[in-house]
């Protein structure tokens, strides 16, 4: 339970966190005569997910997440299940329920991965779901070519209220994952920014190399860790490795 506790503080108080917060608050807070769908996207690797997740939970939004194999049936099947309402068995019968619940919850609907469903050219369902519901709020996520990809679906591009890009990774969300996940060895300033500078932006890649950094330390005994102590050993790029020979 503490574990879970410290990744909800520490998620809350990232940078893409209040990026996504301000985003969604416009969707649920627009004028009725504007859209209320927003976009946030950005790399991997940037938490946009972890962001979500957190939103989610702190909004009482409904959230999920598509994969490659995502069909208009199947979303609206894992919509109902976070809803807690069992499916009908055809999809314009499961696209009422979605619909009805959301336009008399007044809570927002969250999907991730958005692209899996562009990619597959399955868009039309999720402005089925925004009009069927009378235009229910929407955070949409994907990578950052997402905003490029839905150009092509005119009528719902042209509902899109807000486009977030996720930022990346600044020197004070290093510094803030650190103080949290790094409990057991501290990180001084210089190596942190060193850690900064090699993840490139990515949450993913600052925590990896965070804990790599923290084992380091409890292996020399160490209850502070430089960037002298650290030397020239290789932090997580997230590149493949070189060929050898």
């Amino acid at each position: 339970m503490q574990q879970v506790e410290t990744e909800v503080k520490t998620i809350a108080a990232l940078g893409n966190v209040a990026l996504a917060a301000r985003a969604l608050h416009r969707a649920t807070n627009a004028p009725s005569h504007l859209p209320h769908i927003v976009v946030f996207s950005g790399p991997s690797g940037f938490g946009k997910t972890s962001a979500a997740s957190y939103l989610a939970t702190r909004y009482g939004a409904y959230y999920v997440e598509c994969r490659s194999t995502t069909t208009r049936k199947s979303l609206l099947e894992m919509i109902l299940k976070r809803m807690g309402i069992p499916a009908e068995k055809t999809v314009n019968a499961m696209l009422d329920q979605v619909c009805d619940q959301l336009e008399h919850s007044g809570r927002c609907l969250i999907i991730d991965e958005m692209d899996y469903l562009v990619d597959k050219s399955v868009v039309a369902i999720v402005q089925d779901i925004y009009e069927g519901s009378n235009g229910s709020p929407m955070m949409l996520i994907g990578e950052e070519s997402l905003p490029k990809k839905l150009k092509k679906w005119e009528r719902f591009h042209g509902r899109i209220l807000d486009w977030t890009a996720a930022q990346p990774a600044d020197l004070e969300d290093v510094s803030t994952l650190a103080s949290f996940y790094c409990d057991r060895a501290k990180i001084a300033p210089d190596l942190l920014a060193h850690v900064h500078s090699v993840a490139r932006g990515s949450v993913r890649r600052v925590c990896v190399n965070l804990d790599l950094v923290q084992e380091e330390a409890l292996t020399k005994g160490l209850s502070i860790i430089t960037l002298a102590d650290w030397g020239n050993r290789p932090l997580y790029t997230g590149d493949a490795p070189a060929r050898r020979g």
